[in-house]
């Protein structure tokens, strides 16, 4: 390969690879090529660059750039005027369709929308590009709602009603005739569903299906999150009745087949307001002076049985949800909180991975399979901290030993390119009507980094004992957690903006991106723009997903990673569980195309928890913030757009916009090249991470948006 074409391939991800293999089939539109001839063709010999190959050829064929003309053989479709892609509405109106065939953004006008909304799956009709160079189009079909039910208050008038949906995702009020109604009032919270949508009609005619309640009272407001992202708020009768059938005992039968830890010194770190405890520590000396250390694992998968109700509801949520007042679980709460619970006190089924460490955090042996424990104790997280900075107290010797060797895994870790983002967490202290008084910040301490590494060690080394296989033919369809390389684009201006504070990203390979990274994160401690830095960092990484297709964590710096340590709260992980105890029986390997699709709707449900959790978070921000329209803070620009300023209040990280129509002292001008706005006539500016002063001037907690003000020197 030449150096200049091997240049160009450098730090492959994979929206690169993707590129490349579109180039070489529109390069050869008559070909047919499989996945080894495409390898050969680009000249990419790595794994986990094969591995990309495979994931770009699925992708490809999936928005039908690519045709499968049978089986792993492809060959480019005839090209057409037409795209398939999603939809994200902007607040203006207008739309922008994500397409995987294309990296171009492709922007449809409001009227030719065409009644899709936000997520919708279209289809696309091109038209040529604009005399500013970009794609434009017009939703000629919708292929798949993403939703048909929506939430918010309703509004009466006479014989009729509107819903007025919540958050920014729904523009449109649906109109409800008196018929449809459903007992629901003025005022109150409902889930309506759209039952038509006339060509000529702006608003869609809907139905309420279900009444919440009066807006504003806590326990309304979460369920209505819950609905907004079509998350179940209860487990139906069947599911709790199953659940409530399993039997607490535990067979001799079963404890017999199974290693013994009970009388190892084992014991659990979680935060105080846990209910579910799925992983335990368990320290134990050998006669070699290393050391032994257990991590135990809930044994779900013993509870619940393949193919059964339990199984197909867990399936279904994917994840546990976290929203700020509350867990939503995956499990019902006979297993999450006392089946399945690694109680103080009690024998528990487990699944563990064992290892002998040396002084040094040097692994020597490892070993997986079913075990028994009995907790010795329950420490939340501040009292291990403790116990670590005093060096006294319950356990002491064993927290201490975990400690180090914790410190020492971690160092290495570093060494080989996991980047340290340790994000700081929004937090509230909210009374028994769940109102929030305050709000504070979450801090990872020593204790919750001990249990974060002895996890990590796990997943890690369980992908590692089923992936890491020399010979191709040996390997076997698994369950990884993967997490691609950044996109180069979008990391070069991430390193444009922040050299505006002085800062800089070293390009010369993928461990030294992560060793100025981690460099940077440092430097930024204490300093105001730290949390708007790291969030626009964090946008410049690509999303950690499930596959069976293992490309590596580049974020952890490791080949080989899996999610095992959770199964209680995520299903992915119960996954990894039944795959492990049929390797380790020898079975053979499963169909890898089931594992892919049951991955992909992994990493879709928990992108619409996470979206949940971040809505509620937002609405406690806000329902703080509501008795305190004319009060002056202090903050910091986090985000410049053509509609205005981001502030972000740095006591509390309440975040609000400045709409530029209200910046009456001048006519301001949008510069996206460099994250600022300035005055066309006396020149003042506001740039990304600058120091303002605000007031607080508008608040709309349905819509969960603050207006705020700057505040003349």
């Amino acid at each position: 390969m030449s150096k200049k074409r091997a240049d160009n391939k450098s730090g492959l991800n994979r929206k690169k690879v993707k590129g490349f293999v579109h180039g070489l089939f529109n390069n050869n539109p008559l070909r047919t090529y499989n996945y080894k001839q495409v390898c050969k063709q680009l000249e990419i010999e790595g794994d986990s660059e094969k591995q990309l190959v495979i994931l770009a050829l699925q992708d490809l064929a999936e928005f039908k750039v690519l045709d499968e003309v049978y089986p792993g053989k492809y060959k480019l479709t005839s090209p057409k005027g037409y795209i398939t892609g999603t939809v994200e509405l902007r607040g203006n109106g207008e739309g922008t369709i994500i397409a995987d065939q294309i990296s171009d953004e492709i922007t449809v006008s409001q009227n030719n929308l065409n009644h899709a909304l936000n997520g919708d799956i279209v289809k696309v009709y091109l038209y040529a590009r604009s005399r500013q160079n970009t794609l434009e189009g017009e939703v000629v079909e919708i292929i798949k709602r993403s939703t048909n039910t929506f939430v918010g208050v309703i509004e009466t008038s006479g014989s009729y009603a509107f819903l007025i949906p919540d958050g920014k995702n729904m523009p449109y009020d649906i109109f409800i005739p008196a018929k449809n109604l459903n007992s629901a009032r003025q005022g109150q919270k409902a889930i309506v569903c759209i039952e038509e949508w006339p060509q000529r009609s702006k608003s869609p005619i809907g139905k309420v299906i279900e009444v919440l309640g009066y807006a504003g009272e806590n326990n309304v407001e979460m369920h209505a999150i819950l609905a907004e992202f079509n998350l179940p708020a209860r487990f139906t009768n069947e599911v709790e009745k199953a659940a409530e059938q399993i039997s607490t005992q535990i067979p001799a039968k079963e404890i017999s087949a199974r290693r013994d830890f009970r009388n190892v010194i084992t014991f659990t770190i979680d935060p105080e307001d846990a209910k579910d405890f799925d992983d335990a520590l368990s320290l134990k000396k050998l006669k070699n002076g290393n050391w032994e250390t257990g991590i135990h694992i809930a044994d779900v998968t013993y509870y619940i049985t393949e193919n059964s109700i339990l199984e197909k509801e867990a399936y279904s949520r994917a994840t546990s949800v976290y929203l700020v007042d509350r867990v939503v679980p995956m499990l019902p709460e006979k297993l999450s909180n006392q089946l399945c619970s690694l109680r103080q006190n009690e024998d528990k089924l487990c699944y563990s991975a064992v290892f002998e460490i040396d002084e040094n955090a040097v692994l020597h042996n490892e070993w997986f399979g079913r075990t028994i424990i009995n907790s010795n104790r329950r420490f939340n997280y501040d009292e291990a901290q403790q116990i670590i900075e005093t060096r006294k107290g319950d356990f002491s010797t064993e927290i201490l030993t975990l400690h180090n060797l914790a410190k020492k895994l971690r160092i290495k870790r570093f060494q080989k390119g996991a980047i340290d983002f340790d994000k700081v967490e929004v937090k509230f202290n909210l009374d028994e009507n769940g109102k929030p008084l305050n709000v504070y910040f979450k801090e990872n301490k020593d204790s919750n980094k001990l249990i974060e590494e002895f996890m990590l060690l796990a997943n890690k080394r369980v992908a590692e004992f089923i992936g890491k296989k020399k010979d191709e033919k040996a390997t076997k369809t698994f369950v990884y957690r993967i997490h691609d390389k950044p996109d180069p684009e979008k990391l070069r201006s991430f390193a444009n903006y922040i050299k505006m504070f002085g800062y800089k990203i070293n390009f010369g390979s993928n461990k030294a991106i992560a060793s100025s990274l981690n460099k940077l994160l440092s430097e930024l401690d204490g300093k105001s723009e730290k949390n708007m830095i790291e969030n626009i960092a964090i946008r410049a990484m690509a999303k950690a997903e499930y596959s069976t297709h293992n490309i590596g964590h580049y974020g952890l710096g490791f080949s080989y990673y899996t999610h095992f340590t959770s199964p209680i709260r995520r299903y992915p992980d119960m996954m990894v569980h039944r795959l492990l105890h049929h390797y380790l029986a020898k079975g053979k390997s499963v169909n890898a195309e089931d594992y892919e699709l049951k991955c992909k709707h992994s990493s879709e449900m928990e992108q619409i928890s996470v979206n949940a959790e971040r809505a509620s978070t937002k609405y406690k921000q806000i329902e703080y913030m509501s008795d305190k329209i004319g009060v002056e803070f202090d903050g910091v620009i986090s985000g410049v757009t053509e509609k205005g300023i981001y502030v972000e209040i740095v006591e509390n990280k309440c975040e609000g916009m400045i709409s530029l129509r209200n910046l009456d002292d001048d006519f301001y001008v949008f510069d996206e090249k460099n994250y600022l706005i300035y005055g066309k006539y006396h020149k003042k500016r506001y740039r990304l991470g600058d120091s303002v002063r605000i007031e607080v001037a508008k608040i709309n907690l349905q819509k969960r948006f603050l207006d705020f003000k700057i505040v003349k020197p």
